[in-house]
């Protein structure tokens, strides 16, 4: 039995998807712990892309429990979506799929609030997906926040949603100048989503440890990336969640004692989407030739990524956080026909050598990478399976991560497609 968490060890979009995909195959059971549909998963099986928001990666494989745990916040139009999406492409989506009676629901209002609150911060804004993620994550904390569960209870919704209907519309209008939402129209409109989801609500908590309890492997997976988390990211140019390892555990209703494995995946250089700093960003023409290349735009809103060399300083401090027993590196083919690779090993600031990721994000905006330069290789390492095929440069920079982060490879990615791997470790 082995419990698996996956996490992104960077800015998000490190490819945890694909990876999620490889060990379900050995998993009985999926549960996504935080965030909502403003992720964008993307796994390639043949020649058939497959992009997921919601819906945990584990779902591509016939007879697997897929679970979106308390932790997730659902816009339940956009979960349907995705469900009959996959459905018209020949992808079971039935009894196989459970959704927390306890994670919150996003609410038309928190859109509407999110997308005002961007626009009055011009250009000081945080670069969100604008789907209402943040505001709902809000109204959960101040304790106002719908939940999945309250659907199957229409009185009670239609109440909870009066009371929030009566506060909202007032900010909206005294705040944004912006028009409010009717009482009845939204009512209506989510009982229509209870009557299409009520199959699928469930005490999430209960099936994943009894689960856990028979012995399953189960792999549990993180949306975003570590220095996206709200506690642990460059706030607050972050997401509204735990994307760090610790979020398994409180999205999912999972004890820490019960998890086995915690796994980081890391992208053979760096990349970040939206605001907030960044610093070994490329700005010239290879940083957007990295782009091009490794198709650096964001599944969910095809904003382009900015392209950058490998963070070992943010590395580090992943790691720490996030206690990785092992990491995953992808992309890796990206960097093929570099002459040179860069790799930074430490900050400058105001004459300052900076060893440990800083967290005052006034002293990271002025940080200079400092870097040690690596032989490139000019062979083509794509679709690559096997470790000693690689070219010696590339096994190289492969290593010297290993060495430098002292955490153990387990998997190299060598291609967008689910056989382009080269499992070092198996990690069931």
């Amino acid at each position: 039995m082995a419990v698996i968490i996956i996490v992104g060890a960077q800015w998000g979009d490190e490819g945890k998807g694909k990876i999620v995909d490889v060990l379900t195959e050995k998993a009985d059971c999926v549960a996504r712990y935080q965030g909502g549909h403003n992720a964008g998963h993307t796994v390639v099986i043949k020649d058939e892309k497959f992009v997921l928001h919601i819906i945990p990666s584990g779902v591509l494989h016939k007879g697997k429990i897929c679970i979106i745990g308390n932790g997730v916040v659902v816009d339940p139009a956009s979960l349907i979506e995705e469900i009959d999406g996959l459905k018209k492409r020949g992808i079971e989506v039935g009894g196989n799929l459970f959704l927390s009676k306890n994670a919150h629901l996003i609410m038309p209002y928190h859109t509407a609030i999110e997308r005002e609150q961007e626009r009055l911060k011009g250009s000081k804004k945080i670069g969100t997906t604008g789907r209402g993620i943040g505001p709902a994550y809000v109204d959960k904390i101040a304790r106002t926040g719908l939940r999945v569960g309250d659907l199957l209870y229409p009185e009670v919704f239609r109440e909870k949603l009066k009371i929030n209907l009566s506060s909202v519309n007032n900010l909206l209008k005294a705040l944004y100048n912006a028009g409010g939402f009717d009482l009845e129209n939204v009512y209506k409109e989510y009982m229509g989503y209870a009557d299409r989801l009520s199959g699928h609500i469930a005490d999430t908590d209960v099936i994943i440890n009894k689960m856990i309890d028979e012995n399953k492997n189960m792999v549990l997976e993180g949306a975003q990336g570590t220095l996206l988390d709200v506690d642990h990211g460059t706030y607050p140019y972050v997401t509204s969640s735990s994307a760090s390892a610790g979020g398994a555990c409180t999205g999912l209703g999972v004890g820490p004692t019960k998890i086995t494995k915690v796994i980081g995946v890391v992208k053979a250089y760096t990349t970040r989407v939206g605001e907030g700093p960044f610093p070994t960003e490329i700005k010239d023409s290879l940083g957007e030739k990295i782009r091009e290349k490794g198709g650096e735009y964001g599944a969910t809103t095809g904003r382009p990524r900015r392209c950058g060399w490998l963070d070992m300083v943010a590395l580090k401090y992943s790691i720490r956080v996030n206690g990785f027993t092992g990491l995953v590196i992808t992309k890796l083919d990206i960097l093929d026909g570099l002459e040179k690779i860069r790799m930074c090993t430490s900050y400058k600031c105001d004459g300052i050598l900076h060893e440990e990721f800083p967290k005052e994000l006034s002293v990271l905006e002025r940080c200079e990478p400092v870097y040690e330069e690596v032989a490139g290789w000019k062979e083509n390492t794509s679709g690559i399976k096997n470790f000693e095929k690689l070219p010696g440069a590339a096994w190289e920079y492969i290593r010297k991560i290993e060495s430098m982060l002292n955490t153990k490879i387990q998997i190299i990615s060598s291609g967008q497609k689910r056989d382009e791997l080269i499992m070092l470790h198996e990690p069931f």
